[in-house]
């Protein structure tokens, strides 16, 4: 007979012991692949940081940059941060440090707000999808509809959803209990690569997961797929090639994140359910968590006018301001 325990209870086959961790089994067993691996992911979680700040700085900085579709892009640079901090920083120290350990609680609090920001990435990419029809399909009312009031409120639902459903999920895992076995084949604590540890009955669980995954992920799509509808046919009625070329160029980048976004989590739910391999399915994972927030600043930089003459001001400022202080006497 299979011995599961609770977190909450102690294991006695000869003396008291407590089963309080899981182990990440990450990527690769091979000790020579940890280094580059390491140096591979230290890279990329660099740069995610350095490319959303910059973006932040730049709306945060510029005043041309202050209107509803800048205030959500610096929204959803935030959310990116902080969706690539609650995986990679403990992966590199678990790396660093030769150590696969992670907490019980603490796989709880990183599938708590994993769930948290990639939640509050999918609605800020509604409500980005939801800014550009208002621009494009309703122009002469934009200023009015896309009101501060309405942009600060639509953040905070995003918040609050988000928050509700991360913390449901999060006390839906707490009331299962856990098997001797606690490997995880992966680079973190990922929902459904914990309720499977289980020896609990998950079914509860797995029909929340899969409702609400349909729910939050294809209905996303879906609303900003009907978004995108109504924008190419207001497009299409623009006379001049001029105009429809400006109407789209507003969107280029917005459509170029989503498509990045949600082909790459789709991607992981489609190639976890054709294939078994755990590996497979951990590769792909690290597109839309760690490769898509990096990717994000470089697509809204390279594909938009305004965001590259705010970065060069923000250059020029932070020169005039180092030349102030090299001339400023002892």
């Amino acid at each position: 007979m299979q011995q599961c325990i609770s977190h909450q209870f102690y294991v006695k086959p000869d003396n008291d012991t407590q089963i309080s961790e899981f182990l990440l089994l990450r990527f690769s067993e091979e000790a020579e692949e940890q280094p580059l691996i390491l140096g591979l992911f230290l890279a990329m979680y660099l740069i995610t940081v350095f490319g959303n700040l910059l973006i932040i700085l730049a709306v945060s900085s510029d005043s041309h940059l202050h209107t509803p579709m800048y205030f959500f892009l610096s929204n959803l640079s935030f959310a990116d941060i902080c969706f690539t901090s609650t995986t990679v920083p403990e992966m590199l120290v678990t790396i660093q440090a030769q150590n696969k350990v992670i907490t019980y609680k603490g796989c709880i609090f990183q599938v708590y707000f994993f769930i948290l920001f990639g939640g509050l990435d999918n609605f800020l990419l509604i409500v980005m999808a939801y800014d550009r029809f208002v621009a494009i399909c309703h122009p002469l009312h934009y200023t009015v509809i896309m009101n501060p009031q309405l942009c600060g409120l639509l953040v905070l639902v995003s918040w609050i959803i988000s928050s509700l459903y991360s913390l449901m999920q999060s006390l839906m895992l707490l009331r299962l209990s856990f098997c001797r076995n606690v490997e995880i084949p992966h680079f973190f604590c990922e929902l459904n690569q914990v309720v499977k540890l289980s020896c609990s009955d998950t079914f509860l669980n797995y029909v929340i997961i899969y409702f609400d995954s349909f729910l939050l992920g294809i209905g996303s799509l879906l609303v900003i797929l009907y978004s995108y509808s109504k924008i190419v046919s207001s497009i299409r009625r623009i006379s001049s090639a001029q105009g429809k070329y400006k109407a789209f160029s507003t969107c280029a980048s917005h459509l170029s994140v989503v498509s990045l976004f949600y082909c790459t989590a789709l991607g992981v739910y489609l190639s976890s359910a054709a294939s078994h391999s755990s590996r497979s399915s951990t590769i792909a994972s690290v597109m839309y968590t760690v490769v898509t927030p990096m990717l994000n600043p470089v697509i809204y930089s390279l594909r938009n006018k305004d965001i590259k003459k705010a970065l060069c001001r923000l250059h020029r400022k932070l020169q005039s301001l180092q030349h102030a202080s090299e001339s400023r006497p002892g």
